[in-house]
């Protein structure tokens, strides 16, 4: 499917539900001071990706990659990140150009630096965006090992809004070596036929079930199952916001297979990534 008209087809097939969503968004009050933040900070080019380890369960000392958090910068300098501000705009137009800027981003640290891989966040929403297709396009094309060592994340319900056009681009991008995630796995109502038919790499563990895991049994449980079900459709899974030596030694025992969260680096715009690279180099 040729990156010029395949977007466009996809965008057709999910107009209807789009229209519908539109009329939905335009009933919720919005934080207009959050949107004029935004827009301030887009259009000075305030935009930025702050950087979190993702390590391995068991040999945490080496990232097995990084995950690129959006930021901004308000007026006066201050790092906003991405919980105060992306409910407001991720319905909207500028939420498209969010993606993008992260997106860009990504991939211009990823030419630049040949043994790193990184995931990327987006919304089902941006797939039908032409621009922020061609923006993948033209980083996919600059070096044919970007592809390979990208991750793009897509976040529960958004998946599950557009399953087919999802679907029909993750197959696309697959064959150029793209990775995909599941994000915030277990925190809707995820459908188990999607699950099955999506294919995701990686499945990545909502948050609410990781703080305090050492001392919640329901919880070790939940992720045990969680785990369990990444094992049978072959996905790596990733524990979210982990944040205690003890949290991680019980996700360890589970078998999670990597872990994120403040206990092994908070979210920084000027990352180590030696490293990462040092492992690449060994292995």
């Amino acid at each position: 499917m040729g990156s010029d008209s395949a977007p466009r087809e996809m965008r057709s097939e999910a107009a209807a539900e789009a229209s519908r969503e539109r009329v939905r968004i335009s009933r919720r009050p919005v934080d207009r001071d959050v949107i004029s933040t935004v827009e301030k900070a887009v259009a000075g080019g305030n935009v930025m990706l702050a950087y979190q380890p993702i390590v391995p369960s068991g040999r945490p000392e080496f990232p097995a990659f990084f995950e690129g958090l959006i930021r901004l910068l308000d007026d006066s300098g201050r790092i906003i990140p991405a919980k105060d501000f992306i409910t407001e705009v991720e319905h909207l137009d500028l939420g498209r150009r969010l993606d993008q800027l992260s997106l860009r981003d990504g991939l211009d640290v990823l030419a630049e630096r040949p043994s790193l891989r990184l995931a990327i966040n987006l919304s089902a929403k941006s797939i039908e965006n032409d621009s922020w297709c061609d923006t993948l396009d033209r980083g996919l094309a600059v070096d044919p090992t970007v592809g390979e060592r990208l991750i793009l994340e897509i976040t529960e319900g958004s998946a599950i809004e557009r399953p087919d056009l999802v679907r029909v681009f993750m197959d696309t991008y697959r064959r150029r070596g793209v990775s995909f995630a599941i994000d915030d796995f277990g925190a809707g109502y995820t459908s188990m036929r999607y699950l099955k038919d999506f294919h995701f790499d990686i499945l990545k563990i909502d948050g609410q079930f990781i703080g305090g895991i050492a001392q919640n049994g329901d919880n070790r449980a939940l992720v045990a199952a969680m785990v369990s079900l990444g094992r049978h459709f072959d996905m790596v899974t990733i524990a979210e916001k982990v944040e205690t030596r003890a949290d991680a030694q019980a996700l360890r025992r589970i078998g999670v297979d990597c872990l994120q969260g403040y206990y092994f680096g908070a979210p920084t715009i000027r990352p180590r990534w030696e490293p990462c690279e040092r492992e690449s180099r060994l292995a």
